[in-house]
């Protein structure tokens, strides 16, 4: 027994864990799973302080480094909550349990714990205290996590530095490298808004005081860039910039989005700062970090910066500014499919950091973690809708996430056999749950846009497709019997929500298009996926030689073709006649086409909707009608 004070477990208000199973959250619910976040986090930290304990470290030891954080969260509380919230100490902490217990791998094991100084060193910095800590550089310098890189010339691998802080103030300095001594490094770390300062220093061009000084190295007879001579606090407007981890942002709004003249290469001799993509919201302006810097960026292990260049920044930001008003468009209610951009902690971009060639309009991958609450990865798209779109859809994920931290929802075997009528694979149950609840979200984005002219079409035809799939996953889940009273209740609540929306009207047209889309997905799966014949308990076997394949009906069917060409696209405007003989053509030339033999089946079931191809299309695998025969 223990006369210490036990914690008061979590209790979620009725009225939120409602919103929240109803699809939604409103900021007050969002806020309650940070919460719980925050806790998760502290235990899962001390789990990994526990099993570094003993780990040799060149570095400050875990205890004067606990004792950093606690004087600048004495002076700055929501500054330290800032950083354990943020979604890279998530990544870091879960990526560092994985190592400690043998399923990662990685630089030296230091190395990466020391992330908990570099961690100490933002928080001071942003607090403003004094402290002085030893703590891990790479190869490309030092990166504080919500504020930038500091490029320093390194050895190649992990080396240390002694960083001091005062005011807000940074100075590094560090044991020789590549044969010549560092000195001292001064700068003031600052996050930027797109359209702000890259880079300051001599020659950058920035017009901006220089707030970053270095003594001058020894000779450099290789032709290593000098150390850094850093970063500046205004963009010449006399706008300062802030941590984002702080949400606000000073300074005028016009200042924002001017593509900066400035180095974008990660090379030596600067203060690189992050950038954030801003917007302005009634109690003032917000800054969403634009992470293409930090190294648990990516939800997983750790990579290399990826700095975008000026221009694709200013892409985002312009995509971005679309993206933030087609949410404003629904106004402040946060229902299903709602979401307030200020709510969301990072975007991270994937797969492009050049603005050329122009991106596609959709978004060609998108994903996040629950180890990572409120960041997402994206591809940049050109289209402002499309962003929307998706941040609602990962915002729905890192929800159900948190709920999942907060309560065991269901008890599942990992067993991957059902089927999500958005994905190529089967899935296990809690990624069924995770597409449902994200999926849900969509089709409540798209239900806010049947009345704007301008996407009522599309509108119409998204809404009416996703409602129908997410009500078929939430049957699935209901009768699955491995829920818990928590995510019966959870998925009850989708499905009161769902049940709501079936009974909206949609234009006919679209709904057709909508139904057969559906149609044609499930009809595909069954043939690239199930193996026949049944398991003898009548469950499903699943084909040895399955793969993933590319949607490409989804899209295809979201507007009517205003001239067919392709069988897809007759059956898309209503036309399965003409469908059925261009997939009959196609299953001549291969006979084993799933694409073409689920277009036959679904186009055959259009012209003749009897028992009989009723039951080829529920089971086509048993089935697989021969054309022509």
């Amino acid at each position: 027994m223990t006369s210490e004070p036990r914690p008061a477990p979590f209790r979620v208000p009725d009225r939120l864990f409602a919103e929240l199973a109803a699809g939604g959250g409103s900021a007050e619910a969002v806020v309650f799973l940070e919460r719980g976040e925050r806790a998760r986090r502290l235990l899962l930290l001390r789990t990994l302080l526990d099993r570094l304990a003993e780990l040799p470290t060149p570095l400050t030891p875990v205890a004067d480094v606990w004792e950093v954080f606690k004087d600048a969260a004495a002076q700055n509380p929501e500054g330290v909550d800032g950083l354990l919230l943020a979604p890279t100490t998530g990544a870091w902490i879960a990526h560092m349990l994985r190592r400690v217990h043998g399923t990662a791998t990685g630089p030296p094991l230091w190395a990466e714990a020391g992330r908990l100084n570099v961690l100490a060193l933002t928080a001071a910095v942003r607090a403003g205290t004094e402290t002085v800590l030893t703590v891990p550089l790479t190869g490309r310098g030092l990166h504080l996590p919500g504020l930038g890189l500091l490029r320093l010339p390194s050895a190649p691998g992990p080396s240390v530095a002694r960083a001091t802080t005062r005011s807000g103030e940074l100075t590094v300095s560090g044991p020789p490298a590549r044969g010549r001594s560092l000195r001292p490094v001064t700068c003031r770390p600052v996050s930027v808004p797109v359209g702000g300062p890259d880079t300051c220093g001599p020659g950058s061009g920035s017009g901006a005081e220089a707030l970053a000084r270095s003594g001058r190295p020894g000779p450099n007879p290789g032709g290593e860039p000098e150390a850094a001579t850093g970063s500046a606090a205004t963009d010449g407007s006399g706008a300062e910039g802030v941590s984002a981890g702080e949400r606000r942002l000073d300074g005028p709004a016009d200042a924002r989005h001017a593509v900066p003249r400035a180095s974008t290469s990660v090379g030596t001799g600067a203060w690189l700062p992050l950038r954030t993509l801003t917007h302005t919201t009634p109690t003032g302006p917000v800054a969403i970090p634009l992470e293409d810097l930090d190294p648990y960026r990516d939800l997983d292990d750790p990579v290399p910066p990826a700095r975008l260049d000026a221009e694709e920044a200013a892409e985002w930001q312009r995509v971005f500014d679309g993206a933030v008003a087609v949410l404003a468009a629904t106004g402040t209610d946060q229902g299903p499919g709602r979401l307030d951009p200020a709510l969301i902690r990072a975007v991270v971009p994937y797969g492009r950091t050049a603005a050329t060639p122009p991106a596609a309009p959709a978004v060609a991958v998108s994903a996040s973690s629950g180890d990572a609450f409120g960041a997402m990865v994206i591809s940049r798209p050109g289209s402002a809708l499309a962003l929307a779109e998706t941040l609602v859809h990962e915002f729905q994920h890192s929800k159900l996430a948190a709920l999942l931290h907060l309560f065991p929802l269901l008890d599942d075997d990992r067993e991957e056999r059902y089927y999500a009528p958005w994905r190529a694979d089967p899935r296990h149950l809690t990624g069924l749950l995770h597409g449902a609840y994200a999926f849900t979200g969509v089709a409540g984005f798209w239900r806010d846009r049947l009345a704007e002219p301008a996407y009522a079409e599309a509108a119409a035809y998204h809404f009416a497709l996703r409602r129908l799939q997410c009500r078929l996953v939430v049957r699935t889940l209901l009768t699955s019997t491995r829920l818990t009273a928590p995510g019966r209740r959870l998925v009850e609540g989708l499905a009161r929500t769902l049940d709501g929306w079936l009974r909206v009207p949609v234009d006919p047209v679209a709904l057709r298009r909508a139904r057969t889309a559906a149609a044609l997905h499930r009809a595909q799966w069954r043939l690239r996926n199930v193996a026949t014949p049944p398991a003898p308990d009548g469950t499903l076997r699943f084909r040895p030689d399955r793969g993933f394949w590319p949607d490409t009906r989804t899209h295809v069917f979201a507007v009517r073709p205003a001239v067919p060409r392709t069988a897809d696209e007759y059956l898309a405007v209503g036309d399965p006649a003409t469908a059925l003989n261009g997939y009959a053509e196609d299953l001549a030339r291969d006979p084993a086409d799933p694409h073409a033999l689920s277009g036959w089946i679904v186009a055959r079931a259009a012209l003749d909707p009897g028992h009989a191809t009723r039951r080829v299309l529920a089971r086509p695998e048993l089935h697989r009608p021969r054309p022509g025969g």
